[in-house]
């Protein structure tokens, strides 16, 4: 059957079936689409559709994206990764896509990205070395500055301050319990137990995170984390006695609801602690 646009709705045909197969792979739909972010700017970059596709091109975006946009080794990987599979997928023994290029464009999908041209992954911590924990003078005032806030905001009379201690609060125990951002969002107010083995911190003796990261495929993963700071009790208990009764719920069960009774979003959360 002959197409308006050949090229452009067969590579929108591959991305389409790519999708669905990493879908059914029950991926995460941030991650798949993730990945069709990147592949479509190596497209973009290489200016060529998959049929075309070589190492060379790999190689030359690659350097590009280090030595212009000086990316990181693990977001290359990634970047690389995404072709890879993409590539690994349409030569795939049960794809009928090279035959079905060849024929149109008399040229078919090869796998570029090898061992010799990709970054190689050799150890599971690839942070930058410059980056270091708080030291306690500087935690301290990271979360005196937080609660400054609060007051600053309430004296002023402007509305808002009651969302800020939301954050500060928040901020405070994603770092009492080392919690992600998505981990900490997802928090209930009844995610908290106690601690047969430290009675002192009462009904916040454990911190059950229920939305912890998933593994490839996999539903999120739980975890329980115990209470080790004293003072992440107190702040929890001011938390959930004092300020959360004044958020109107409406019988939900988040310990971080909004004004309007939802659950708050994680673009909430990067807006109000910065970019991850």
């Amino acid at each position: 059957m002959a197409l308006l646009l050949p090229e452009e709705q067969a590579f929108e045909a591959m991305l389409d079936g790519w999708r669905n197969q990493q879908l059914a792979r029950r991926l995460a739909f941030s991650t798949v689409d993730s990945r069709l972010r990147m592949v479509r700017a190596f497209t973009t970059h290489a200016d060529a559709f998959p049929w075309m596709w070589t190492p060379g091109m790999v190689d030359e975006w690659m350097t590009d994206l280090r030595a212009v946009r000086n990316l990181r080794r693990s977001t290359l990987r990634g970047y690389q990764l995404a072709v890879k599979l993409l590539c690994h997928y349409l030569t795939g023994p049960a794809n009928a896509w090279p035959a079905e290029c060849e024929q149109r464009f008399g040229a078919h999908p090869v796998q570029v990205v090898h061992e010799w041209n990709a970054a190689v992954h050799v150890q599971d911590a690839e942070g930058d070395p410059a980056r270091r924990a708080f030291t306690r003078e500087e935690l301290q005032g990271l979360f005196d500055h937080a609660d400054e806030e609060v007051a600053r905001i309430r004296a002023a009379g402007r509305k808002g301050w009651l969302a800020a201690f939301r954050g500060a609060t928040l901020f405070k125990v994603a770092y009492a319990y080392g919690l992600r951002r998505n981990e900490v969002r997802m928090l209930d107010v009844a995610d908290f137990g106690r601690n047969p083995h430290a009675a002192e911190f009462g009904e916040y003796g454990v911190c059950y995170v229920r939305h912890g990261k998933a593994m490839k495929g996999s539903p999120p993963k739980p975890r329980s984390v115990l209470t080790v700071w004293p003072w992440v009790v107190e702040v929890l208990t001011e938390w959930a006695e004092t300020m959360l009764p004044a958020f109107d719920r409406n019988g939900g069960p988040a310990l971080w609801p909004t004004e309007r009774a939802e659950r708050l979003s994680l673009g909430a959360i990067n807006r109000r602690i910065g970019p991850p």
